[in-house]
């Protein structure tokens, strides 16, 4: 497993986007696909380019015998990043979504405020609302320095990833020049 080849290195690369993405700066048109999906799991993957790199070779073994037209990167990426990096969990699943969240803030030890003193207390969560945990979410992780992503899975599903806050005109851009429609978690 390797990084996506390119004429310059792909740190070097990505660099240019943890600095900070204009809206006027844009992606590069040219960009391959690869090279899109190296740059969104260092995106997803804040600070661990190890784990990122582990996900790119899967992405790649996943991707050796299928032609370009063939692969739909966000569903690919969904299953390699869940619960490592990302989340895909039933609108209607409340106890899903914190644990999922839970878990994947865990890496940077991280703890939030879901407003209640258990947030895995089942009278808390059968009156719970997805949509309204992910707001919740949001703001907790943004005073981390963080944002909850979410993807338009065109499904009954609420999926997404968390990136470092600095990182959201990069991931404004990234995503959907790879197809996915993102948004934050505010709304």
């Amino acid at each position: 497993m390797h990084a996506p080849d390119t004429e310059y290195d792909a740190d070097d690369n990505f660099a240019n986007f943890a600095d900070g993405l204009g809206a006027e700066d844009g992606i590069d048109e040219d960009a391959g696909t690869e090279q899109l999906v190296w740059q969104l799991l260092l995106l997803v993957n804040p600070g661990d380019e190890e784990t990122a790199l582990q996900q790119f070779g899967q992405y790649q073994d996943a991707t050796a015998d299928a032609g370009e037209d063939e692969i739909e990167p966000a569903w690919l990426l969904k299953d390699i990043i869940d619960w490592k990096s990302g989340f895909q969990v039933q609108d209607d699943d409340a106890a899903a979504f914190v644990e999922s969240i839970t878990e994947l803030v865990s890496r940077w030890n991280l703890d939030l405020d879901w407003g209640v003193e258990d947030p895995t207390d089942d009278e808390f969560l059968a009156d719970a609302d997805t949509a309204a945990l992910v707001r919740i979410a949001h703001d907790a992780l943004r005073t981390h320095g963080y944002t909850l992503w979410l993807w338009e899975t065109g499904t009954d599903t609420t999926a997404g990833w968390i990136t470092l806050g600095r990182d959201d005109e990069a991931m404004r851009a990234i995503a959907p020049a790879l197809g996915i429609e993102v948004r934050t978690g505010a709304g």
